[in-house]
């Protein structure tokens, strides 16, 4: 997802210079995913290094990895991602024991809301990680941490899931007998799609408005796809049980979580946000810093008082 209001948050919301080769890292926002099923919720870049330009293998370009590295933000949001993705994975593993959709996809869009409320900012979700990382809202070394522990978290869950119940079958993510591989793949987009324009545009409102959003984007999507897929909509959630089980069939279908929730954050970023302009694309694919072409938009952190945006954009 994207950053909720949460100035107790563990995820800064700028992210380091390490992205793009010789311009600085644009301003950015953080998400959250979660689902077993797979959400989004508002997160953090990184840490801000406005002014330096990381070039490959550049000296200031290891000077601001090490920094990133030496950081207590940057720790805790990686154990905060491993947190989150170990609690949503389980919590949907557990309600996958009975039978149908409608157990799994209640769980997990409770579950995402109450993260989205209370931990604020991880994403929980690698397919929503790489969304940041297309979009240019996070560093590619946050990134990659982050996809890390969300993968750790979920293998975690999954191992202690398949101890705790005596029928493990219900925990992979599997096509049906209703559609084909190819069925599954498309729905697995689809849903991954809402749920990540969901968290983009859900990334300004405060938590508990976010919460409720991503929590029924989680919900709707697990219910839509799940008669088909299982409605993953999250890589880690089905990698996890994969892992332990050794159960792989067919599991290229939830590579399409990725694909949705990339062109979901494509899209919400340069056609439907409010400040989406055709200089801001150009800037990105150009690899230039976005933030120099973005278009101020009235959302609740540009109408807010000079005092309380430079303790916004310094927290």
């Amino acid at each position: 997802m994207l950053q909720a209001k949460d100035p107790h948050s563990p995820f800064p919301k700028s992210c380091p210079t390490l992205s793009t080769s010789g311009v600085p890292c644009a301003k950015g926002v953080a998400v959250l995913g979660v689902t077993g099923t797979g959400v989004a919720v508002p997160g953090g870049g990184g840490v801000p290094t406005s002014g330096v330009l990381c070039t490959p293998f550049s000296l200031s370009c290891t000077m601001a990895i090490g920094e990133e590295l030496r950081s207590g933000h940057f720790w805790r949001g990686v154990l905060a991602e491993l947190a989150a993705t170990l609690i949503f994975v389980g919590v949907v593993l557990g309600a996958s024991a009975a039978p149908g959709p409608l157990a799994p996809a209640l769980a997990g869009g409770l579950v995402a809301g109450g993260l989205v409320c209370t931990l604020g900012g991880p994403q929980a979700n690698p397919a929503l990680t790489l969304a940041l990382l297309c979009t240019r809202k996070l560093s590619t070394l946050r990134g990659a941490a982050g996809v890390l522990a969300q993968c750790t978290g979920a293998t975690l869950a999954s191992a202690a899931a398949r101890a705790a119940l005596l029928d493990d079958t219900g925990l992979v993510t599997r096509v049906s007998a209703v559609g084909t591989a190819g069925t599954a793949l498309a729905w697995e987009t689809f849903a991954t799609f809402q749920l990540a324009l969901a968290a983009f545009a859900a990334a300004e409102h405060t938590a508990p408005q976010a919460g409720l959003a991503l929590g029924s984007a989680v919900a709707a999507g697990a219910l839509a796809a799940g008669p088909f897929s299982g409605g993953s909509m999250n890589p880690a959630r089905s990698l996890g049980p994969a892992i332990v089980t050794g159960f792989w069939d067919d599991h290229w279908v939830y590579s399409g979580p990725v694909l949705g929730a990339v062109l979901a954050g494509l899209s919400y970023e340069f056609i439907l946000a409010p400040g989406a302009s055709r200089e801001k694309l150009s800037a990105c694919l150009a690899c230039r810093d976005v933030a120099l072409v973005e278009t101020p938009s009235l959302s609740p952190s540009s109408v807010a008082p000079p005092a309380e945006q430079q303790e916004q954009g310094t927290a």
